[in-house]
């Protein structure tokens, strides 16, 4: 079984936490409300692969501030490739709290839409399982 090290931003902007709805066909958890993040690639510090993973995912415009480490955790997880096939994969999350400036986001054929919600309304919304349990340890669900 194949191991990855994903890094996971918690992005907060004026309150609100930043969404993203997986694209149906492919991914960890497809259809879903997810945070953004991926996986670390050979060479990369933890940072540069966080800041990396929101650029290619968000756009460059999105402006991060502020980044802390917050938690992390593991679990095992089936993904899903656009072509059908499967792979279970040992992944161990990075979770970040992270501030941005603003709203400017461009993102990638990974998501169908993104969306900024307040922490009051994510106990309705259709969370993928892990940020489901991050928003819990959060205490926000």
């Amino acid at each position: 079984m194949r191991q990855r090290i994903i890094v996971c931003p918690v992005i907060q902007n004026n309150g609100e936490f930043l969404l993203c709805k997986m694209a149906s066909d492919r991914g960890v958890f497809p259809g879903q409300w997810a945070l953004p993040g991926g996986g670390m690639e050979p060479g990369e510090t933890i940072e540069t692969a966080l800041r990396r993973e929101i650029m290619e995912e968000l756009g460059e415009e999105l402006n991060i501030t502020d980044i802390r480490p917050w938690a992390f955790r593991d679990d095992t997880r089936t993904k899903t490739y656009q072509d059908g096939t499967t792979e279970e994969i040992y992944m161990i999350y990075l979770i970040f709290d992270c501030v941005s400036t603003n709203r400017n986001i461009t993102f990638n054929e990974e998501f169908q839409e993104i969306i900024w919600v307040p922490p009051e309304k994510l106990k309705n919304m259709d969370l993928n399982e892990a940020t489901r349990i991050t928003f819990s340890q959060k205490g926000f669900l």
